[in-house]
């Protein structure tokens, strides 16, 4: 029966064991990288932005289409306006097919665009039973903007910023899906020490207050001392409810950023802090200027307004256009006649719009580019401050909170100690209440300090990490 009653009691913690995860922070991180949609969405921009890129650059390549109007029927009475000024309304029935094949390509340095085609016509005349075909065996043609704005020329120094902005995003996207995940991790740690200090006080106080009871009768305390013993019980139940409530709705939390429907319960483990490691800050400055999307922002942002000035200017003077095409064409009852002895085809065209009164319209157009680029120059210089500054704070701050850690850590270690021992005197009769209270609330305190300096040196960490999207620890850039 013995033997029975062994089964039964490990067959019943394995059950227990089994409705609990253990996770520890790096397994906890990892999961949110992978399957939380914080992560999930991170990847879909960078696919987004890796996309859009391809598209820019396909701009940049030979185009070939083929396009037409197959068929081009009408049936109908068309207005024919006759020699002495009347119109007389005539009935046709025709069809007029086009087919054009067409290579074109961007000149970005120029702005314009260059291309080949050729193309071919056929007219059916159905009224009078007739066929005649028109083509064009080859025709080079070119159309370029003068004195305009380049659109094509600042998309070629913008866009491959962009792209840049949009990979680093993307890391540091990911390292901001850890720093959460490290956020609402510590925030479940806590409840949990929370918990299991409130399950130890309110076992340790109904041990006392029943010890406190035989004092009582004894006549060794007073029954101020057992009422207050009682009052420490009472609220020792009390915590005890509020930190299962903390404790279930930080569990909630963290398993909804983990996207995870996992119904066993999480049992976090205490991470202990990293082995001790210098942060230079200037080379951490460095390393944020290379790597993060922000320092490409700055730079996108100023050649975007440097853009918006010289489009204002070329807008607003002198605009032309010059449009050129040199070809063969031909016509004939066949399509065959197309090529035989083709005659030449020119076409040369100048259009331009020269503004001559504006009323200061185009002189405010250009002011305020310009006065937008003064404020987006001051803004970068800001941001730039700013972005310095949080790099300094986080490593001050780091290299302050590794020492701090280990200074809780021992402070933890005393307390604990130091109420084992004030539990044992009191058990004794050598140690009042009120000085066990205070032992007690000390070690309280000296753990929570200790997870909460835990807390601030890995959000810490993993926050250097986010703005420099550099490891320090493993000296290395972030690359996923």
């Amino acid at each position: 029966m013995r033997y029975l009653y062994f089964f039964f009691f490990v067959l019943a913690s394995f059950v227990a064991k089994a409705q609990t995860q253990r996770l520890s922070l790096s397994e906890v991180v990892n999961q949110a990288r992978q399957q939380s949609v914080a992560s999930k969405q991170a990847v879909t921009l960078k696919k987004t932005n890796f996309w859009q890129y391809r598209s820019f650059l396909a701009d940049f390549k030979p185009q070939l289409s083929l396009n037409g109007t197959v068929p081009g029927f009408t049936n109908s009475y068309i207005q024919v306006v006759q020699p002495d000024g009347t119109v007389s309304f005539q009935s046709v029935s025709y069809n007029n097919s086009v087919l054009n094949l067409a290579l074109e390509q961007k000149i970005a340095p120029t702005g314009g665009t260059i291309y080949v085609q050729q193309q071919m016509q056929r007219f059916d005349d159905f009224a009078g039973d007739a066929t005649r075909y028109n083509g064009i065996p080859f025709e080079f043609g070119i159309t370029q903007p003068l004195f305009r704005f380049n659109k094509m020329k600042w998309d070629r120094k913008i866009e491959p910023l962009k792209f840049q902005e949009g990979n680093q995003k993307y890391i540091g996207d990911m390292e901001q899906v850890a720093l959460d995940a490290t956020g609402l991790y510590f925030d479940l740690l806590v409840a949990q020490v929370n918990l299991q200090i409130a399950e130890k006080n309110r076992s340790n106080n109904d041990t006392l207050y029943k010890i406190a009871g035989h004092k009582l009768e004894l006549g060794k305390i007073s029954q101020n001392d057992l009422l207050q013993l009682q009052m420490g019980l009472l609220t020792a139940q009390k915590d005890l409810a509020s930190a299962q409530q903390s404790a279930a709705v930080s569990t909630l939390k963290l398993k909804m950023f983990l996207s995870s429907r996992d119904e066993r319960e999480f049992e976090l483990e205490i991470p202990k802090a990293l082995d001790e490691f210098q942060v230079d800050p200037q080379k951490a400055l460095d390393e944020a200027f290379a790597n993060r999307s922000d320092a490409t922002t700055f730079r996108r942002k100023l050649l975007e307004a440097e853009r918006d000035v010289v489009s204002a200017k070329k807008e607003n003077g002198l605009n032309a256009s010059l449009n050129a095409t040199f070809g063969l064409s031909n016509q004939g009852p066949r399509p065959k006649d197309i090529y035989v002895k083709p005659q030449d085809r020119e076409f040369v065209e100048l259009q331009f719009t020269l503004p001559i009164m504006t009323w200061g319209r185009n002189k405010a157009r250009t002011e305020v580019a310009r006065a937008n680029q003064e404020f987006a120059q001051q803004s970068v210089e800001q941001d730039k401050l700013t972005f310095e500054q949080e790099i300094f704070t986080q490593v001050t701050l780091l290299q302050m909170l590794q020492k701090q850690v280990k200074l809780t850590n021992l402070a933890d270690q005393i307390a604990a100690n130091r109420y084992q021992i004030a539990q044992d005197r009191f058990i004794l009769s050598n140690l009042s209440v009120t000085d066990l209270g205070i032992a007690m609330q000390e070690k309280d305190r000296a753990k929570r300090d200790y997870i909460l300096a835990l807390r601030d040196y890995w959000q810490t960490y993993y926050t250097l990490r986010l703005l420099t999207l550099y490891d320090f620890e493993k000296d290395h850039k972030i690359n996923y």
